[in-house]
């Protein structure tokens, strides 16, 4: 079944209801193209604060412009990155439970936004040399990313009431490979019409800033705030008009939460006594950490081993969002013809040899001890940069399959009556130690410092996540 048929074909509730069930018998009929449109479009309108603040532009010029140095750039940027995980190990279950408890999904996904809103905002006013400007940036990243991540908790519960199981890794696939195209997209705008180089005053394409933005003091840089504020106003509008929600339970906050986190003990303890779902759910906790902590770190490492600037990064985002979105498509077809767990699996590996070759380069060598001719100025013109360049590409090629069949790999392990409440216990495995890779990465940065501590402590994460995956009946 192609795209299009996909979108004008599959129905509404062909599973039953998630986490608590709001509606025992979901209606049957069939989802409007422009539904599903909107709820890919999710993935469209979050994905410039993963691209430009998370990644490519905002985190190498904090690293790079803000922090003393970079191996303290890197070091606070992963304290940051850790306590938003904390604080949606705690948040995601119980307001996700309450959500599904109470019925409509919008109104939370409504106030998460609203949240990464001003906090995206905040960004433009963390300028060089000015008061509280790294608290500032520190806490527009981390509150901003605690928000959209929650939101995101919220629109994959839809899934259920959107396709059937055996869609579930095309309808992944298509909104990872939507996103991708959109941060690829958001990523060619700042770049090309909006940051500048500080010292040229031009931007990657050799035009003047927009809005007379000034590259001095790389308001630029700043803008991608403010700028992932309003795409994500726009473009999150398609879900609010067209897209179903789940009818209201009727129950009052109290007793939703009283039910709700009930709901979410018993599911827990459901998935103790299924082996293979609670070793994928195990394993879903350790690679998804290292994935967060490297595309947190991903830039950084760049910016503070290579010296990379707006013009180096930039294109690396934009290479990179392209693998992305094209890996994102293939592995949605593979996974719906070969089963999740071996795209997982090959995307585990390859990240965790990804890994293991950014840790061999350094500024004057590859492969650990190989010296290499030190860089004449040129863009990507030494040794170490261009296997960095290349390396990166894989990344992009591979993170969007695994994430996509996560989220489909469960509704292959559980009966397709039980899908959605299953889909709660995945929001929750994905988040539970998301603080735990970047604190870790943080912590063995600043002990040793040194960058390449980073992809060190992540090789040791998708390893260990491929291992216990490994032990999930096959699918």
């Amino acid at each position: 079944m192609t795209e299009s048929e996909m979108l004008q074909a599959v129905p509404i509730g062909a599973t039953t209801p998630t986490l608590v069930s709001v509606e025992d018998h979901p209606p049957a009929r069939m989802a409007s193209r422009p539904a599903i449109a909107g709820w890919l479009l999710f993935d469209w309108a979050c994905q410039p604060f993963f691209t430009l603040v998370t990644t490519f532009v905002f985190a190498p010029y904090f690293a790079a412009s803000l922090a003393p140095d970079p191996v303290t750039g890197q070091s606070l940027w992963g304290f940051a990155t850790a306590a938003a995980g904390l604080c949606l190990a705690f948040l995601s279950p119980v307001l996700g439970a309450v959500a599904d408890a109470t019925g409509p999904k919008k109104p939370w996904i409504a106030t998460c936004g609203l949240v990464v809103f001003i906090s995206s905002f905040a960004l433009w006013f963390a300028a060089p040399g000015q008061a509280y400007a790294i608290p500032i940036a520190l806490a527009g990243f981390a509150v901003g990313t605690i928000a959209v991540e929650v939101a995101a908790v919220f629109n994959n519960a839809m899934i259920p009431r959107l396709v059937p199981p055996q869609y579930y890794g095309r309808l992944s696939g298509t909104g990872w490979a939507i996103g991708y195209f959109g941060g690829l997209v958001s990523l060619v705008i700042v770049l090309g019409f909006l940051a500048a180089d500080a010292t040229t005053g031009r931007t990657i394409v050799g035009f003047l800033p927009l809005f007379g933005l000034d590259p001095a003091s790389m308001e630029g840089d700043r803008v991608t705030g403010p700028f992932s504020a309003l795409w994500f106003l726009v473009f999150i509008m398609p879900l609010f008009l067209f897209t179903p929600d789940i009818a209201r339970s009727g129950l009052s906050l109290r007793d939703a939460i009283r039910r709700g986190v009930s709901q979410l003990k018993n599911t827990i303890a459901d998935a103790r006594r299924h082996h293979s779902v609670g070793r994928f759910l195990l394993a879903n906790m350790v690679y998804q950490d290292a994935l967060v902590a490297l595309f947190a770190f991903g830039g950084i490492y760049g910016a503070g081993v290579f010296g990379w600037r707006a013009m180096e990064l930039g294109i690396f985002g934009i290479m990179l969002t392209v693998t992305g979105t094209f890996g994102a498509l293939i592995g949605g077809a593979l996974d719906d013809r070969f089963g999740a767990k071996p795209v997982i699996l090959g995307a585990i590996s390859v990240l965790a040899l990804v890994s293991l070759g950014i840790l061999s380069l350094g500024n004057d060598h590859v492969l650990f001890v190989i010296p290499t001719a030190p860089p004449a100025g040129g863009l990507y013109d030494s040794t170490p940069e261009r296997l960095f360049l290349a390396l990166g590409l894989f990344i992009g090629a591979v993170a969007g399959p695994l994430q996509a069949s996560s989220r489909s790999l469960l509704a292959r392990l559980v009966p397709p009556a039980e899908a959605g409440r299953y889909f709660g216990l995945l929001a929750l495995s994905g988040k539970v130690t998301s603080f735990l890779a970047p604190l870790t990465v943080a912590v063995a940065t600043s002990l040793f410092q040194t960058q390449a501590a980073g992809p060190a402590v992540l090789i040791v994460f998708f390893c260990a996540g491929g291992l216990l995956l490994s032990g999930v009946k096959k699918v």
